[in-house]
């Protein structure tokens, strides 16, 4: 299968339309399945009085707040619209991330995209999460910051989401329950996909814990994939050797604009790089089984050696240690693990040094 890889652009139009746009263009010709954007309303996601991280204080500086940042990169509707008709023209999917029940009502009620993505801040936000879940669509939840109890807790409120009906009162029982049926997993199944995230920008190698996918994957049987907020591409070509179902990446036309995630973002070439990568790696994978391939199987005769003789060797002379050496020749000769059985024999024939030694 395809590792579907997703180009999240984010917030790095810097409230333009125009940048917004060519972001889908660039995110295309890259060769992306997918380009990802981010919906919010800002006074509905953060308190006026709420700091930045820290590396969005390196990239914009600690004079405004992160309120007043953000209400500088929301998209409204219009945009959106203009965004997802790009994306169709260029065959690519559209996808966004909500923050806040608004924005997601506007993504799914009004603008119908069938595939959410939650971010790994989001993944205790159970108001959302169980309102992604009851809108039926498919959902793409990263897991950074998180442990796998906290995973299970998000698992279990989209479980009872998708399941229950509407009027059904949520609470933390509610959800295990629902998490415990074989109904619920099976909805799991149908509709959720995990993505391993380490949240910091950017993120340590040290600290990306690829094989978390695989304990992710173990524990609770669904897609994996990584969020991947490392420096360059290594890391996403590594998650893709590694089995991942998909890999998101940050990209901006220009790593020098200003905002918060320009710097530690891809440009177009880097993206391009990372797209050529991976889908060579899915080439490289195979099918597991070991054996010789069509290039090989052309090749074989001429790496491996044959016996031959190593010195002249009269008809009816007792073969010895001495009298036969392996080395490359044209053709097919008799292989050198047959050594042992023909020390002793009689040569049948003469043989001039470097003569193939026949059965």
């Amino acid at each position: 299968m395809s590792v579907f890889v997703i180009a999240e652009a984010g917030v790095n139009h810097n409230g333009d339309l125009d940048r917004a746009l060519a972001l889908v263009d660039a995110a295309a010709a890259a060769g992306v399945d997918a380009v990802k954007f981010q919906t919010f309303k800002a006074a509905a996601i953060v308190t006026g009085g709420a700091d930045k991280a820290e590396y969005q204080k390196r990239a914009t500086g600690a004079a405004e707040s992160q309120q007043e940042m953000l209400a500088r990169l929301e998209l409204d509707e219009a945009a959106h619209r203009a965004l997802i008709a790009r994306a169709d023209q260029r065959g690519i999917r559209f996808l966004s991330t909500p923050f806040d029940l608004e924005s997601l009502h506007l993504l799914t009620g009004i603008l119908g995209l069938d595939t959410l993505k939650i971010p790994s801040g989001e993944i205790t936000n159970a108001p959302l999460l169980l309102a992604a879940a009851r809108s039926g669509r498919r959902v793409i939840l990263s897991t950074g910051a998180s442990t796998l109890d906290e995973v299970e807790q998000a698992l279990a409120v989209l479980t009872f989401g998708y399941c229950q009906p509407p009027d059904a009162a949520p609470g933390l029982p509610a959800f295990a329950a629902a998490f415990a049926t074989a109904a619920g997993r099976a909805a799991l199944t149908a509709h959720v996909e995990l993505m391993h995230c380490t949240s910091e920008y950017p993120a340590p190698f040290a600290e990306v814990n690829l094989r978390a996918m695989d304990t992710l994957r173990q524990a609770f049987g669904l897609p994996v994939g990584l969020s991947d907020h490392t420096e360059g591409i290594v890391m996403a070509v590594a998650a893709a050797a590694r089995g991942a179902d998909s890999v998101e990446k940050h990209f901006t036309l220009d790593k020098t604009l200003p905002g918060p995630d320009h710097g530690m973002s891809l440009d177009p070439a880097e993206l391009a790089a990372m797209v050529t990568g991976i889908r060579q790696v899915e080439q490289a994978l195979g099918d597991g089984h070991k054996g010789p391939s069509s290039s090989e199987l052309r090749n074989r005769a001429i790496i491996r050696k044959a016996l031959v003789a190593a010195r002249p060797i009269r008809r009816g002379a007792a073969i010895g240690p001495a009298d036969i050496a392996a080395k490359r020749i044209s053709g097919e000769g008799l292989s050198p693990m047959r050594l042992w059985s023909l020390l002793g024999t009689t040569a049948g024939r003469d043989y001039a040094p470097d003569e193939a030694i026949e059965p």
